[in-house]
């Protein structure tokens, strides 16, 4: 993944949200201002769950075209004692920032059980 990162060009947001920092990379494509809008909605309230992260990195991509969709989104949230990292695919890139938060929800809580 980094591999390619450093071939393809990609524009970089960077959101303050809270205590937490929050960085967007659109890989071969400009995200629009709605779509960084509605994940840093979503992020937002990740922070309510995890209150000890550092950061979250987002990267949005597209992937060839496949039955799941071709818009992946996957998600890295800075945590003290490790980094839990998921990645979606869907039809829209909301769809898998959504899916995504969700499973990051249930990684955070089964952490938390431990």
């Amino acid at each position: 993944l980094y591999a390619l990162m450093t071939l393809d060009v990609y524009i970089m947001f960077n959101l303050n949200l809270k205590a937490m920092n929050v960085q967007i990379q659109s890989v071969k494509f400009d995200a629009s201002h709605q779509l960084i809008e509605f994940i840093e909605k979503k992020l937002a309230k990740l922070d309510r769950v995890a209150e000890d992260a550092t950061g979250v990195d987002v990267v949005l991509k597209l992937e060839k075209d496949d039955e799941k969709g071709n818009k992946v989104a996957v998600i890295t949230l800075r945590l003290p004692g490790g980094d839990i990292r998921v990645e979606e695919q869907a039809h829209t890139f909301e769809e898998a920032i959504d899916n995504a938060k969700d499973v990051l929800k249930r990684q955070i809580e089964k952490r938390k059980d431990k």
